[in-house]
């Protein structure tokens, strides 16, 4: 009797759970649709546009100079970050090069420095560095390390095995590692090099500081001088082409081959390499890397600072764009999370065709650019639901939309930690599906939750285009009033919000080292 009643118990939570699963669903579907709003406003308007008006709009000039800007831009900029991400995870993770986990460390730094502040420091440095090459070195300095964080996490992976089999057949090492490393870090590079061609394609401050046109600071120009809606529309269309194209690259270069191992056993720890009389040489790129990505930054903000002096720390204006920008952040990075929480436990509870999509879907809505978003929610809110124009609903919305994907990660892993027996358990004691779900999973997973609210939190800390389009009346981010005071030139007036946004951004530097590192055991 006793086995049979416990059989009872067990059964039971589970015919409750698709109640919970229903209601979760719902919401996630809600959320799905929210975040496809702007690309389906795009859509939409290219349809109310008409083909004759939206095809002498696209067909111009002044499109093809832009689209050759940015093929130009992807062609030349990942190449050279996939090279140098390969170059420096090889050598901080299989060679003995001195001082490899600090430099380890200084390759995933860059990323604390906001793009259009590496753009700052450079132009401090040379004010006439302008154009495409200026775009090439900057975009590199400041989104390599999106290549390098999973080059180095699959580097440390790798199972010798296979390159002593490679080395048994006669292959010289160069050959190994072209026929046998390179093959495996397939996942790796186009994972990174779709990451930079996204950053690419929706970056504004970086190329609008060195005068480099490209869709997005031509949509926003656009937007800020005539606000002609029909001709930025199109060319929002011909930028959420661009970032369609470079999936369906990514995706057709990713093929479907086997990388797991199978077999008995377990990997071996790859060898280190031996540098030699080449250890001390092998030095020279890590250093300069560091030297481009952080000395220039360092360097500039230092020099302005020191020409302000203690006069150009403001306290009332910058303390003012710090508690907006931290406010705004925390409000930000909690809906956030909290419209990830569905999702997030759909694809861990219930992993099936349905929410495998919707996550599709969360992840195709974050690859449009911010000025995409913000003008279709611009345009929205001014024709549809004025009231809701430069609210704080409609930028957290468009917060939600691009970085959903940040909190959706973290809370995915830590929810997949949980035992489902916990949750069961707490239906089985008379709590709803609702109740049980907060009283167990949500609050075992917070420590997931809290790194999602901190992920998402430094990404819009970081953010311009949708902030500036968005942000009601009186905002003054941090962002923001950089961007205000390098417009009118003020270098020395600016240095302290760059300095700010550094310093605000580093932990997610500290947070994404460890999580590589965490990957392996390590």
């Amino acid at each position: 009797m006793t086995s049979t009643t416990d059989t009872r118990i067990s059964i039971a939570p589970r015919h409750r759970l698709p109640a919970a699963s229903s209601w979760t669903l719902t919401i996630a579907v809600a959320v799905a649709l929210l975040a496809l709003l702007p690309l389906g406003f795009v859509l939409w308007a290219a349809v109310v546009t008409g083909w004759e008006m939206a095809s002498q709009l696209i067909f111009r000039s002044r499109v093809g100079d832009l689209l050759a800007n940015t093929v130009l831009l992807v062609v030349f900029t990942i190449p050279i970050c996939a090279v140098l991400g390969v170059a420096l995870a090889w050598l901080t993770e299989r060679s003995d090069l001195p001082g490899a986990r600090f430099w380890s460390w200084l390759c995933v730094t860059p990323l604390a420095v906001p793009a259009f502040v590496h753009s700052y420091a450079w132009i401090g440095m040379w004010p006439g560095f302008n154009g495409l090459p200026a775009g090439v070195a900057i975009s590199v300095v400041a989104y390599f390390p999106f290549l390098y964080l999973p080059l180095s996490a699959a580097f440390r992976l790798l199972d010798p095995a296979l390159e002593d089999q490679a080395a048994s057949l006669g292959l010289a090492p160069f050959a190994v590692f072209r026929r046998v490393v390179l093959p495996q870090l397939r996942l790796a590079l186009c994972g990174g090099a779709l990451l930079i061609g996204l950053h690419l394609l929706a970056e504004y401050g970086l190329f609008a500081m060195i005068r480099f046109d490209t869709f997005t600071t031509a949509i926003l120009d656009q937007f800020q001088s005539t606000y002609n809606g029909v001709a930025a529309y199109m060319l929002a269309l011909v930028l959420v082409l661009c970032c369609f194209v470079l999936l369906g690259l990514e995706a057709s270069l990713r093929g479907r081959s086997r990388y797991a191992r199978l077999g008995s056993g377990v990997a071996r720890r790859p060898k280190i390499a031996r540098l030699g009389r080449w250890k001390y040489v092998a030095l020279l790129l890590p250093a300069a890397t560091a030297a481009f990505a952080l000395g220039v930054p360092v360097l500039t903000l230092g020099r302005w600072l020191i020409a302000g002096g203690a006069g150009v720390w403001r306290v009332d204006e910058v303390g003012l764009a710090l508690w907006q920008t931290l406010v705004i952040c925390l409000i930000g990075g909690i809906a956030t999370t909290a419209a990830a929480v569905p999702i997030a436990w759909l694809s861990v509870r219930r992993p099936t065709r349905a929410s495998r999509f919707l996550e599709g879907c969360y992840y195709l809505a974050s690859s449009m650019p911010g000025v995409v978003v913000a003008l279709a929610l611009v345009t929205i809110t001014v024709r549809a639901m004025l009231p809701l124009y430069q609210s704080v609903a409609t930028i957290v919305l468009a917060y939600v939309v691009m970085f959903l994907p940040r909190a959706l990660v973290s809370l995915r892993a830590s929810i997949a930690q949980v035992p489902v027996e916990i949750e069961q358990a707490a239906a089985s004691l008379g709590r709803s599906p609702g109740n049980a779900l907060l009283a167990t999973t949500i609050r075992l997973a917070a420590p997931g939750a809290a790194a999602g609210v901190a992920l998402s939190s430094l990404g819009i800390m970081n953010e311009l285009t949708a902030t500036q389009m968005l942000a009601p009346n009186g905002t003054r981010t941090l962002a923001m009033a950089f961007w205000a005071l390098t417009g009118e030139i003020d270098y020395t007036g600016a240095a302290p919000y760059a300095v700010l946004m550094v310093a605000f951004s580093l932990p997610l530097t500290f947070l994404l080292h460890h999580q590589s590192k965490k990957i392996a055991g390590r």
